[in-house]
C-alpha cells in the first residue's frame, strides 16, 4: 500500500545538461514519504492504480496547466538576516556588514526576536518553493536552535548552523564568541540538541558546523571545529574566496588560498558546502573535486558583493565539482530561487562574453562560461541534493517527495499542443511565488495556497 498517488506531468533533472519530462505519471509515495514507484501512462498497473486510490480518497490528479518541479535546495542563506533583505545593497561589502548586518544579528541574543524572524522567514521559503535550507544562523546557541525547532515544525528540512566568530580583533565587541573554548563548547552541545531534535523530524534537520569565514575565526577554533565535523560526522559550511578583500586576506594570513587553509583544519569534507568561491584557482577546483567539497553559487549576491562571476560551467564541466544554488539573504535580496536561476544563467553570459565594451571582443569574455537554463534549474534541485549528500532534489524512485505543484494559467501558453520543454523554461523564467499551488516535504503537504487564500477570508 502506498500513503497516496499523484497523477501529473513533471520535471526533473536526469544530469546538469538534461531534464525529464514524465507526462501524465503517477508518483507512488511511500508511508515514509519518498517515491516508491513511476509508473507511466500505458504500463500494465496504470489504470488500475488510478482506480484503487481514488476509491479510498488517496489518489490526487492536477488539474489542467499545473505542473510539477521538485523543491528548490538552498544552499546558503543568512537566517537573521532576513530582517535586513532588501537594504543597502548598493554599500561597500565591509560597510555593509559593520552598519547593518552585524548590529541586526546582535539582536538575536533575544530569543522571541529570533523566533518572530525565524518564524516569517521559513514560512516564506516555503511559499516560495523551498523545501531544504541550508542555514547560517547566529553566534548566538539558543536561538539557532530554535530556527531548527521552527523548520522542524513547519515541515522544512533544514540544515543549521551556530555561527562562530571568535577572533577579537576582527569582529566587533558587541558581536562575537566570548572566547574560543565557550565557541567550541556551544558548538559541540548545539549539535546534540539538533540531532536529538532530528529524532522526531520525519524531514530531517542537521547540524551544522559553521565557521563564518576565516577572517572571522582564530586557528584554535577553526581547528576545534574540524575535529567537531569529524567527531560527529555533520556537515559543514563556510565562505570561501567570495571577494577580493577575503581572499587576499587569507593568502596574507596563510600564504595559501581559503581552499587549502580550510582543508588544513579539516573543514574541506564531502559534507562540506562552501559558499561563491569566486576566486577559486584550478589548484582550488581540484581539491574541491578530491574533497568532494561542493559550491553554493549565489549569483544575485554576486553581483553585488562578489567583484567577480563565479565559473559555474568550470566547476561543474571541467572539475565536476558538486554545485548548487543560494539565495545567501540577504546579500541577496530575494527568497525565491526562481529568481535565482534566471540570474545564473544572466551572470554567466555575461563572464561568457565580457562587459567592457572599450576591450577588443576575443578578449572581453571568458570563452566557455555560459550556461544553460537546464544546468540552472540542475543547480536548484539535483545539484543541491548531491551537494549535500542527501537523497532529494529529483524525481526518482527512493527520493524524498519533496515538490512544488505550479499552475501555468497566467503564464503566456495560447496552445493546447506547445511543447512541455517550452512550457518548462516558461515557468523557470516567468512564476512568481503566487504561481505556486502547492508545496511537499518528505510526503507532507506544508503550503496550500488555496487553502491560506480560504483562511485569509475567513
Amino acid at each position: 500500500m502506498y500513503k497516496f498517488v499523484v497523477k501529473g506531468t513533471a520535471f526533473s533533472s536526469v544530469d546538469p545538461k538534461k531534464v525529464n519530462v514524465y507526462e501524465n505519471y503517477l508518483f507512488c509515495i511511500s508511508e515514509k514519504g519518498s517515491i516508491s514507484k513511476m509508473i507511466a501512462p500505458g504500463e500494465t498497473e496504470y489504470e488500475s492504480i488510478i482506480q484503487e486510490y481514488s476509491n479510498i480518497n488517496k489518489f490526487q490528479e492536477l488539474t489542467k496547466g499545473q505542473y510539477i518541479l521538485p523543491g528548490f535546495i538552498d544552499l546558503h542563506i543568512h537566517a537573521p538576516q532576513w530582517a535586513q533583505a532588501g537594504t543597502a545593497l548598493d554599500l561597500p561589502l565591509y560597510e555593509w556588514l559593520n552598519t547593518y548586518t552585524f548590529p541586526l544579528e546582535a539582536k538575536f541574543a533575544d530569543v522571541q526576536f529570533a523566533e518572530t524572524v525565524y518564524a516569517n522567514l521559513v514560512s516564506n521559503l516555503i511559499k516560495n518553493g523551498t523545501t531544504t535550507a541550508l542555514y547560517f544562523a547566529t553566534v548566538h546557541r539558543e536561538s539557532s536552535l530554535r530556527l531548527a525547532e521552527i523548520c522542524s515544525e513547519q515541515g522544512q528540512r533544514g540544515l543549521v548552523g551556530k555561527v562562530v566568530m571568535d577572533d577579537l580583533e576582527q569582529n566587533p565587541d558587541y558581536y562575537r564568541d566570548e572566547t574560543t573554548a565557550l565557541a567550541l563548547e556551544d558548538t559541540e552541545l548545539f549539535i546534540q540538541e539538533v540531532q536529538e531534535l532530528n529524532k522526531q523530524t520525519p524531514q530531517g534537520v542537521y547540524p551544522v558546523v559553521t565557521p563564518r569565514f576565516i577572517p572571522s575565526c582564530t586557528d584554535d577554533a577553526l581547528k576545534g571545529l574540524g575535529e567537531l565535523a569529524e567527531k560527529y560526522d555533520v556537515h559543514v559550511q563556510s565562505h570561501c574566496s567570495e571577494s577580493d578583500w577575503a581572499h587576499s586576506f587569507v593568502q596574507e594570513r596563510f600564504g595559501k588560498n581559503d581552499a587549502f587553509a580550510l582543508n588544513d583544519f579539516g573543514l574541506l569534507t564531502e559534507k562540506a558546502v562552501m559558499a561563491h568561491c569566486g576566486f577559486l584557482s584550478d589548484d582550488d577546483m581540484a581539491l574541491f573535486a578530491e574533497k568532494g567539497t561542493a559550491v553554493a553559487h549565489c549569483p544575485i549576491s554576486n553581483a553585488y558583493f562578489g567583484n567577480a562571476v563565479t565559473p559555474i560551467a568550470k566547476l561543474l564541466h571541467d572539475y565536476q565539482i558538486e554545485t548548487g544554488l543560494g539565495s545567501d539573504i540577504s546579500g541577496g535580496f530575494s527568497p525565491s530561487l526562481f529568481d535565482n536561476i534566471r540570474q545564473a544563467v544572466m551572470s554567466s553570459r555575461m563572464l561568457e562574453d565580457g562587459v567592457d565594451k572599450d576591450c577588443c571582443s576575443e578578449k572581453r569574455g571568458v570563452s566557455g562560461s555560459s550556461i544553460t537554463l537546464n544546468e540552472a534549474f540542475y543547480l536548484a534541485t539535483a545539484g543541491g541534493g548531491d551537494s549535500l549528500s542527501l537523497p532529494i532534489g529529483k524525481l526518482a524512485v527512493d527520493y524524498a517527495w519533496d515538490v512544488q505543484i505550479l499552475d501555468s494559467k497566467e503564464l503566456p501558453i495560447f496552445s493546447d499542443d506547445e511543447p512541455l520543454m517550452d512550457i518548462f523554461q516558461k515557468i523557470l523564467y516567468l512564476s512568481r511565488p503566487e504561481n505556486i499551488e502547492e508545496v511537499w516535504v518528505q510526503g507532507r503537504k506544508v503550503h496550500d495556497k488555496n487553502k491560506t487564500r480560504l483562511e485569509g477570508q475567513k
